[in-house]
């Protein structure tokens, strides 16, 4: 399903396919390494560049994800003197240290500092990131997961790195028993506008395809299918309007290129809890992100002169600075592009 699967991210706009490494998985057995069939990590990132797209590897090899044992293979825990998650010579490397990093006082910074270290001493070539780890030393970049990290991420911890988001939830891990959490195309459209228009420069959906734990896989009380409301629903097909309105969005911010990566930004009040992002690049090229928080009622702002109606809850995205093509709110996808929004000239 790799080639399939690909080219629907791909046609849905996606650039990067992220994914994690299941150490678990690749030596079942000390010594005995597995890279074959579903297993052939090698040949799924070779689909990848084939397709022209580009690939986030998590190693961990600690990677939580609900899988069993956050991807530990089980013999692990027979290697003498192993303590997991800290500053311990059997094992070390991690994902998402944060949220357990006061846990081991003193060792847990340490252990941040020594992973950094390892990893960019390895010289790959490319970027190294820490999810959710606000302490990640130089140069390694520290990210945001969660649903609203355009509100609730407090940015780079340096000023010459990037703002990354790690994880946007599409909807989240079901346990038996449990209801399905449905997020809104809508509620997660305007997050990712938002980060954008707060100089986000790259968002990885979480998931875009789940797909299925089989066996003992998912980790305990885990159900075995995983986000089968994503984009890409647990067995590969379209779900709408997901796919469809990020698709749309895509299409509109990729548009906006040239004033987004060589433009100045500008932010101000243009209403109560209304606000307007502007890139504005020095050759006259302009886009402009207008936000209603308001959750009940629509909001009536005006714009260089231009009067806009903003639906409730909603980024409506100008290209031009002038025209609204795309409204987070107004779900229309496929064959009928989102370019009716009201606009009226004074």
């Amino acid at each position: 399903m790799w080639s399939s699967l690909i080219a629907k991210a791909k046609e849905g706009g996606v650039d990067v396919i992220q994914t994690y490494v299941f150490w678990n998985l690749h030596e079942p057995q000390p010594g005995q390494y597995d890279f074959s069939g579903r297993y052939d990590l090698v040949k799924f990132i070779k689909e990848i560049q084939a397709q022209g797209l580009y690939a986030c590897l998590r190693i961990g090899p600690f990677i939580e994800s609900e899988w069993t044992y956050g991807g530990f293979p089980f013999w692990l825990h027979d290697v003498p003197g192993i303590v997991y998650r800290t500053d311990n010579e059997p094992f070390k490397i991690e994902n998402e240290y944060q949220n357990v990093e006061a846990a081991f006082h003193e060792k847990g910074p340490i252990y941040v500092k020594w992973a950094a270290k390892m990893g960019v001493e390895l010289e790959t070539g490319v970027p190294w990131v820490m999810c959710k780890q606000i302490d990640a030393p130089d140069p390694v970049i520290n990210t945001c997961n969660g649903m609203r990290c355009g509100e609730t991420f407090g940015g780079p911890n340096s000023p010459n790195k990037p703002s990354m988001w790690t994880e946007n939830w599409t909807s989240f891990y079901q346990v038996y028993g449990g209801e399905p959490y449905i997020r809104s195309a809508e509620d997660i459209a305007f997050h990712v506008a938002l980060f954008i228009a707060k100089k986000g420069s790259y968002i990885n959906y979480y998931m875009y395809h789940g797909g299925t734990n089989f066996g003992r896989t998912a980790s305990a009380y885990v159900i075995t299918s995983y986000y089968d409301q994503a984009p890409l629903d647990e067995y590969g097909l379209l779900r709408q309007p997901k796919w469809g309105h990020l698709k749309e969005l895509h299409i509109v911010i990729k548009n906006c290129f040239t004033p987004l990566l060589q433009g100045v930004q500008s932010n101000f009040s243009i209403g109560p809890l209304q606000q307007a992002y502007v890139y504005e690049e020095g050759m006259g090229a302009c886009v402009a992100f207008l936000v209603n928080n308001d959750s009940t009622k629509n909001a009536t702002v005006q714009f260089q002169n231009n009067s806009f109606e903003l639906l409730p809850k909603s980024i409506g995205i100008l290209p031009d600075c002038q025209n609204m093509v795309f409204n987070t709110a107004k779900v229309c996808y496929g064959f009928i592009p989102c370019y009716e929004l009201e606009t009226k000239n004074n």
